[in-house]
């Protein structure tokens, strides 16, 4: 048992890691939309480039944030129903709606991965005047796709700890 909690306290530090480090993403995206607005209003000169790369800057701390955020439970729930459950409850609850989770997040990965892939495979670029590579930011996709995984993996060995045993996995 102590190995398994190693294991889920490691995979717990990298979503927490990853999602550290795309946070530093949002005061970024933030001074670019402000430049942009500065310079389209005040200046009358907006640039070619601020709606894709905020685009891409959003998209990448988003779907590489969602490991974070599930591992800190900010995921929707139906609180109403859910707070009323004793923690085994509500992870037996977990445990039944993981089937839910798994196949939404087995569909992502599955199709993220032919997608990032044939991005990459094609050095794919952005039809925009601007044109920047998009290859990177589609491999964004797999990859939070595999970490989110992860992460539900972990949460789920917990749920299913929780529900069969009443004790925390620490």
């Amino acid at each position: 048992m102590q190995k398994l909690a190693s294991l889920l306290n490691i995979i717990d530090s990298i979503s927490e890691w990853t999602g550290k480090i795309v946070s530093f993403l949002i005061p970024l995206i933030c001074l670019e939309m402000m430049y942009e607005v500065v310079g389209r209003y005040g200046f009358g000169a907006p640039t070619i480039w601020s709606f894709e790369l905020s685009y891409f800057l959003c998209g990448t701390a988003i779907i590489i944030g969602g490991a974070y955020a599930l591992r800190h439970g900010a995921h929707v729930n139906v609180d109403i129903v859910y707070t009323r459950f004793s923690p085994r409850g509500k992870a037996i609850l977990d445990v039944l709606s993981a089937v839910v989770f798994f196949a939404f997040v087995g569909t992502m990965a599955w199709l993220a991965v032919g997608f990032g892939l044939k991005s990459v495979q094609y050095l794919e670029h952005s039809d925009s005047l601007w044109a920047p590579p998009v290859y990177p930011f589609k491999m964004m996709l797999p990859i939070g796709a595999f970490l989110i995984t992860l992460q539900g993996l972990a949460k789920f060995v917990r749920d299913l700890i929780m529900a069969v045993t009443g004790r925390e996995v620490k």
